[in-house]
């Protein structure tokens, strides 16, 4: 009985360290890239940003936009200062955050929150 308690005490502590080490590393690494968040979610007057914006959008692309707006985030901009960077993306995820969450006012923040020239000014490589 004692080693059984103790194998599963030890099984459980291996789970435990593994989730750990999981979650922190697919919490700090994007898994799309700049790129790939603005094909997606920007680029285009039809872009998804663009209908939620014009009203056009709907519960599906308001989750997705706060999938692709969280993803953001978590990239590193390849010009410009970090910090600069995080407020941007932070108030982009909060605003797309607001539209999943349906609360009143956040089509106005989103569309505040996405200013492509102010990010592309200082983040966008030449």
């Amino acid at each position: 009985m004692k080693s059984t308690t103790s194998s599963l005490l030890a099984a459980a502590a291996v789970a435990l360290v593994a989730a750990g080490c999981a979650s922190t590393s697919s919490a700090s690494k994007p898994s799309l890239s700049i790129e790939q968040i603005m094909e997606d979610g920007f680029k285009g007057k039809e872009s998804l940003s663009a209908r939620i914006s014009k009203g056009q959008g709907n519960e599906a692309d308001f989750k997705k936009m706060a999938f692709l707006t969280k993803e953001l985030a978590l990239n590193k901009p390849s010009k410009g200062d970090l910090a600069s960077w995080t407020e941007k993306t932070k108030a982009l995820q909060a605003a797309a955050e607001s539209l999943a969450a349906g609360k009143p006012g956040a089509l106005d923040g989103f569309k505040t929150a996405v200013n492509c020239k102010a990010c592309h000014s200082v983040h966008k490589p030449d």
